[in-house]
């Protein structure tokens, strides 16, 4: 067991950034060495666009779960970039349409055999085994009990209420 493993849920967070940013590097390679210029944080737009053609910004916001201000700046990282374009809505001119240029979907027609491969990759490697397949499930609860439970208020409990323990050692 290495250092990181034994130190619990202690360095979680880093251990799941680690892995993350190992990850990331490794499709970052797969789209180079695709000859793709093609960044990993653009890929929840392009993903949703691929599926919905069109979306508002505040859509994307509520679908990738980030503030308006960051994706409004992704959104206008990806103009720039020439790939995306957004329209104010012909119903609520508060409210901008974003779609995939033709420069974008072009794109994307390169970039999906890459998803498809990424997606076989990851069943192959981490659904091999029973705790492989597990992952995203127990992801899922994690992401879904952070979210509901006060981490900050938690920890500052047990701080100031430590639970006695029982034993008469």
């Amino acid at each position: 067991m290495n250092y990181y493993q034994s130190l619990g849920y202690l360095v979680l967070g880093s251990r799941l950034k680690r892995l993350s940013e190992l990850f990331l590097s490794e499709i970052n390679k797969s789209y180079k060495a695709e000859g793709i210029v093609f960044e990993t944080t653009w890929f929840p737009v392009f993903y949703l666009l691929s599926e919905n053609k069109t979306l508002t910004i505040q859509e994307l916001c509520e679908q990738i779960e980030v503030s308006h201000p960051a994706a409004s700046q992704l959104v206008t990282n990806l103009k720039n970039k020439g790939l995306v374009i957004s329209t104010t809505s012909a119903e609520d001119a508060r409210k901008q349409l974003v779609t995939l240029s033709e420069e974008g979907k072009a794109l994307l027609e390169r970039i999906i055999p890459v998803w498809d491969a990424i997606t076989a990759t990851m069943e192959e490697v981490a659904g091999a085994s029973e705790e492989g397949s597990a992952i995203l499930a127990t992801l899922t609860k994690l992401e879904t009990t952070f979210k509901s439970i006060d981490i900050v208020k938690n920890i500052q409990h047990k701080i100031h209420h430590p639970v006695k323990s029982t034993s008469n050692a």
